[in-house]
């Protein structure tokens, strides 16, 4: 393990650590950050009587929108000459939420990488393809500091280049892991077949994929089509960016490192926190960040948490894979629907790709219709009629039977959904009140 003290922690010697990281966190943002300063004081939050981490459920939350109301470094508990490292997310919803790093933070980071990549069994040994967009997302620097760390080598591709310049790169360069998001890696994969290439014909064994939520039926067809270990991460920018959560070779379960997050699960409508097994929305506390601390961050992201042993030797708690987010979720006549459970139905079907898009509108009797694009595979569509009118109606059925709606589908054919160069798009939603 490249931090085996911290990560094989007992729990009384976590919970220790943590509170005494809490006291000292909620000190500096009540001092520093004027929203923490009038959000306790009108709770009437006293900071010292916060004698365990438990005690921190009696705390307020922080929200997106109150990211947003402070941009652009509203948020800061450090003077702007002290932050060494910006970036921020897309914007693509409102402002754009804005995160600074000071030289401490950075460095924190870069371990917390390192760690997630040493327990995949990358090394200095290791030749590392960072896919991710080198810009204001933080996947891109975040993964190249962490991976420059542990002494591997990086090929800093970004996800700027076209997918076959992707492809010369991992085959030229001999890149030994590939870092991106998993609907990128899939369209990789896809164009090995048209350029002829095989899996053999790269030396690539390891896949870090995340910034979006993905089944684990992806997994199996990435993992088919490369011939590789693909592993799931979880990170966001509000909190550092990757580095939040990581599988093990184990593949069960994301360590979380508590040491430098605190994560609750809670109700999404109650705000009630939920004990471990059940499925909520996935809420961080940030404990040495010194840049932008965040207190009871809701993240927005549905998981739930899990506490038994790992076979790696690693005792921080675990979060499942996500299920989604709560505003990602739809309600389709009464009934929630995640665009992953459509997802891992579809990687099940034969003659379909991963690529679909989920379109929500109102009916002229204003019920809801959902029309579900999917991609699929180029060579039905020279068939007859018939096949794709059969893979059509097997499609609508497995749906009906999966999620407990009726939805049209279209098949379409390769390339025809858009792709995204960061997280993918999967839902468009056209109702209106």
């Amino acid at each position: 393990m490249f931090d085996k003290h911290h990560e094989t922690l007992s729990r009384e010697e976590l919970a220790q650590l943590q509170i005494e990281r809490l006291q000292t966190t909620l000190n500096r943002v009540y001092r520093n950050v004027s929203f923490y300063r009038a959000l306790f004081d009108r709770e009437k939050i006293e900071i010292e009587r916060l004698r365990r981490i438990d005690d921190l459920r009696h705390l307020p939350f922080t929200t997106k929108d109150d990211l947003r109301t402070a941009y652009p470094y509203g948020m800061f508990a450090v003077p702007l000459r002290d932050i060494v490292r910006i970036h921020a997310t897309s914007g693509t919803t409102g402002k754009p939420v804005v995160v600074g790093y000071t030289r401490n933070d950075v460095r924190r980071w870069s371990e917390l990488i390192a760690r997630q990549l040493d327990s995949l069994g990358i090394t200095d040994h290791d030749v590392i393809q960072i896919a991710f967009d080198y810009s204001l997302f933080t996947g891109g620097l975040g993964f190249h500091y962490g991976a420059e760390l542990l002494g591997a080598s990086v090929i800093p591709a970004s996800s700027g280049r076209n997918v076959r310049e992707q492809i010369t790169i991992m085959k030229d360069y001999k890149a030994t892991a590939l870092i991106t998001t998993p609907t990128h890696a899939l369209s990789i994969a896809s164009t090995l077949d048209e350029m002829g290439l095989h899996p053999e014909d790269l030396h690539t064994k390891t896949g870090v994929f995340g910034a979006e939520p993905w089944s684990e039926n992806m997994r199996k067809e990435i993992e088919a089509k490369y011939g590789i270990d693909a592993y799931d991460i979880y990170g966001l920018t509000e909190i550092t960016g990757p580095g939040v959560a990581f599988e093990c070779e184990a593949k069960d379960g994301l360590h979380i490192n508590e040491d430098f997050f605190y994560p609750e699960i809670i109700d999404p409508v109650t705000g009630k926190v939920l004990p471990d097994g059940e499925k909520g929305e996935l809420v961080f506390t940030t404990l040495v960040k010194e840049g932008t601390p965040l207190i009871r961050y809701r993240t927005r992201d549905v998981t739930f948490l899990r506490r038994d042993i790992c076979s790696c030797g690693r005792t921080t708690v675990k979060m499942n894979r996500l299920f989604g987010r709560t505003d990602d979720m739809l309600i389709i006549r009464g009934v929630n629907v995640f665009p992953s459970q459509i997802e891992h139905a579809l990687i099940e079907i034969e003659g379909t790709d991963p690529h679909y898009l989920i379109i929500v509108d109102r009916g002229p009797s204003h019920l809801d219709e959902v029309e579900l694009q999917v991609e699929v595979k180029k060579e039905l569509f020279g068939d007859e009629t018939k096949s794709l009118e059969a893979l059509r109606a097997r499609i609508e059925n497995v749906m009906k039977s999966k999620l407990g709606i009726a939805l049209k589908v279209k098949l379409v054919e390769p390339k025809t959904i858009e792709r995204s160069i960061g997280k993918a798009k999967r839902v468009i939603d056209r109702r209106t009140l």
